[in-house]
């Protein structure tokens, strides 16, 4: 998993935060990852399971369509 800070962000780049309910292992984290890279304008995912945060790097992300990536993954997400 890489850090925000590993991957310098350009002008154009939006960040996105959700909190997950129910994630508590690195199964969590693959599930997660995999599911959300799929939705368009993303190009990098933090998840944190400890916390239950997910962060979404990109531009032109949709919101409505990474909360359906992780209700994919099998968890439910809110706008943190």
């Amino acid at each position: 998993m890489s850090t925000p800070s590993d991957h310098p962000q350009s002008p154009s780049t939006e960040q996105l935060a959700f909190t997950v309910a129910g994630m508590t292992c690195d199964h969590c984290t693959v599930a997660v990852t995999h599911e959300v890279t799929k939705v368009a304008g993303v190009t990098l995912v933090d998840v944190a399971p400890d916390t239950k945060l997910v962060q979404v790097h990109g531009s032109g992300i949709d919101a409505a369509a990474v909360v359906a990536a992780i209700d994919e993954a099998g968890y439910d997400a809110v706008t943190a």
